[in-house]
């Protein structure tokens, strides 16, 4: 990666019920912080649990080619401008493991990579190019796990014992080989040091992410479960937002830079 000069406020965020609507998939009602972010020259690193071609089409609907991204929840990076995928060797690693594990434990366990588009879009209600994108898989596998409790016990110390981590999130298991998104968080902040580091989330995978940064903001998401009171609240290091997903994203980061005097 190139090296750019220090800015003003480095912002990382996750995406779906963050910066994106959970419903429509749209950031819209972020637009002005969006365009406050750009007019301070601050930056946009998007991290979430998406892949390189997922993220790179969002980023450049937004505008924000010239930022990596964080991708498959902290597993990979997307270089500025790059488009996609890249090396697999990663994600083959991690399918060869998976498919050596023993029968009864593997068949437990139906990943993106064993699933069509139209079945991936049936679980995620993505449409079928969308969930053609998010099966262009390089360094993790969400999969459905369909075992039972003392299976799934059994599957995550077979999988422990090959190095490779299981989260949980949502409705789906994510396999990787341990990154998560503050690791590479750690990355860009000493490449881009940032005078200001911010990190919003709505989720228990961006816990980690929202603890790094100078301040943490946790987005309110409805359609899930509050994350709980973190260590950092009664400083006010971490904040929550009243507004839902881009809505609650807009008026934090307006506030934000007020706040440093940015805008």
């Amino acid at each position: 990666m190139s090296v750019i000069p220090a800015i003003p406020i480095l912002v990382f965020t996750d995406l779906d019920g963050t910066l994106i609507d959970h419903a429509t998939y749209d950031a819209y009602a972020a637009r002005p912080a969006l365009d406050a972010l750009r007019a301070c020259g601050g930056g946009l690193v998007m991290a979430s649990s998406k892949t390189g071609p997922e993220i790179a089409r969002i980023r450049d609907a937004l505008g924000w080619p010239d930022f990596p991204a964080i991708v498959e929840n902290g597993a990979g990076l997307l270089p500025v401008s790059g488009a996609g995928q890249g090396d697999t060797a990663q994600y083959d690693a991690l399918r060869e493991i998976l498919n050596k594990a023993p029968e009864a434990l593997r068949n437990g366990f139906d990943g993106f990579g064993d699933m069509t588009a139209a079945e991936v879009s049936a679980a995620t209600g993505l449409s079928e190019d969308d969930a053609a994108l998010a099966k262009q898989r390089a360094f993790s596998e969400p999969g459905l796990w369909r075992g039972g409790d003392r299976q799934l016990d059994q599957f995550l110390n077979y999988l422990s014992g090959q190095g490779v981590t299981a989260r949980e999130g949502g409705r789906f298991l994510t396999l990787s080989f341990g990154q998560t998104k503050a690791d590479r968080m750690a990355d860009l902040i000493a490449e881009f040091n940032p005078s200001h580091t911010v990190a919003l989330g709505d989720a228990p995978n961006d816990v980690e992410m929202l603890q790094a940064a100078d301040t943490g903001v946790i987005v309110a998401n409805p359609h899930r479960s509050a994350l709980p009171r973190l260590p950092g609240e009664e400083t006010s290091r971490i904040i929550r937002t009243t507004l839902p997903g881009p809505q609650g994203w807009n008026a934090a980061i307006l506030e934000l830079l007020l706040e440093l005097k940015l805008r």
